[in-house]
């Protein structure tokens, strides 16, 4: 349910704004405490107009900001984990079923990208990249890229399983060519470790997406993320501790959420689990 709240959230952000009047973009000096410029108002000027407070000295809304930074986390988290389940089924299931060569350069491959310092790289390339490339695009693509080594893994794995199955085998010798084989008879057999992976690979994306907005390589502002909010709110934290507060829940409740769907989606496509439970 709370994964359902979170995606209803990220999709209705424009309208929820739109209802309530306010937008993660438009200044309400009028909020603040000309003096300080901080939040008029008990915790971080929370009241009926602003849900979760404002932004000091812009007077942003809060909520508005969470609501559309739900959006931006969703979108590259989702699609970036796309990215790295289509090149890690491609590269581990083509592994394990042919084996050799192949599947020594691909466990080779897999393990420099385990062991290559992913989060320095990401930072200099978003550094260096031109402006004409979308950001957005640029961290789906490089944040996906990384990702496909842990899929390549356990999609190798599997299809190691898979192969040594008697309607695979009857297949090979009908004499039905290996591509066949491969996408007709062994990946539709694969989709359960795949819907797991892809599961607990989305809060990690989308982490990763807020660690590299939180040190400033991101998404460029003033595109919402939470990982910019809460980078913004480490500077309010003694004045303003409620601007760090919901940004960090947001955070916190999607990547759990992910998690514990994607370990609940295991235990109950592992046919070992289900044995277990049944004892």
């Amino acid at each position: 349910m709370l994964i359902v709240g979170f995606v209803l959230l990220a999709l209705a952000a424009p309208l929820i704004t739109r209802i309530t009047g306010q937008d993660p973009y438009t200044y309400d000096k009028t909020a603040l405490d000309p003096a300080s410029g901080l939040p008029a108002g008990p915790l971080g000027g929370i009241s009926a107009e602003h849900w979760f407070g404002v932004e000091p000295l812009t007077g942003r809304d809060v909520f508005a900001i969470v609501a559309h930074g739900a959006r931006t986390s969703f979108l590259i988290g989702v699609l970036a984990t796309a990215v790295a389940v289509v090149l890690g089924v491609a590269l581990g299931a083509s592994a394990g079923y042919f084996g050799g060569w192949w599947d020594r350069v691909v466990g080779w491959t897999g393990d420099v990208l385990f062991g290559f310092p992913y989060l320095v790289f990401m930072i200099a390339l978003s550094a260096v990249a031109p402006p004409s490339i979308p950001q957005t695009l640029l961290l789906v693509v490089v944040i996906g890229f990384f990702g496909w080594p842990r899929v390549a893994r356990v999609v190798r794995s599997a299809t190691l399983g898979v192969a040594r199955r008697d309607f695979v085998r009857a297949s090979q010798v009908m004499g039905s060519p290996a591509w066949r084989t491969l996408t007709r008879r062994v990946l539709p057999n694969l989709w359960g470790p795949v819907v797991v992976v892809a599961t607990l690979s989305i809060p990690e994306r989308i982490g990763l997406e807020a660690a590299l907005s939180f040190l400033g390589v991101g998404v460029h502002p003033p595109t919402p993320s939470w990982g910019r909010s809460i980078s913004d709110a480490i500077g309010w934290v003694q004045t303003d501790p409620m601007l760090l507060v919901f940004p960090g829940l947001a955070l916190f409740g999607a990547t759990l959420a992910f998690n514990l769907l994607g370990d609940g989606l295991r235990d109950a496509l592992d046919p070992r689990t289900a044995r277990d439970g049944a004892h």
